[in-house]
């Protein structure tokens, strides 16, 4: 089974005074801006680095749900955020790292048990498997 999700974007312009705007196939993002100044300067619109944080955390807590559930566990709660780092590098820019926070609510898993399954999940994300970038991890678990 293959599933396809799309999203589109339309670019006008230059690199600096350019500007562009990004859909989703679902609606949950319409006509989206994103340009030079919002992923640089830090004017209102999206970029690609908030939106790739957006869906590796969304994903990394999909994956963790769903492991956690393989071994018979229902997290309460799975709050996740992602960091992405865009640096500069020879040649351009590069996605650096992925700097991913998760706090679980979970009653009745020992610690040793929720580590192994976290870092199955850090691993085993699709969107995880996809960046070549640095991830890491830090969590918190409230039984």
């Amino acid at each position: 089974m293959t599933i396809h999700k799309k999203g589109q974007a339309h670019w006008e312009g230059n690199i600096k005074q350019g500007k562009g705007y990004i859909s989703t196939e679902s609606g949950a993002l319409e006509q989206q801006p994103y340009g030079f100044n919002t992923r640089f300067e830090g004017k209102a619109g999206t970029n690609p680095e908030e939106l790739i944080a957006a869906a590796h955390s969304a994903c990394f807590s999909m994956a963790l749900s769903l492991m956690l559930g393989e071994e018979g566990f229902v997290p309460e709660s799975i709050d996740t955020t992602a960091d992405v780092s865009l640096d500069k590098v020879d040649g351009g820019f590069a996605i650096s790292k992925v700097a991913l926070k998760s706090q679980v609510k979970l009653p009745g898993i020992d610690n040793e048990t929720f580590d192994k399954i976290i870092n199955q999940a850090k691993a085993g994300c699709p969107v995880s498997k996809l960046l070549k970038a640095e991830i890491t991890l830090e969590y918190q678990l409230e039984n």
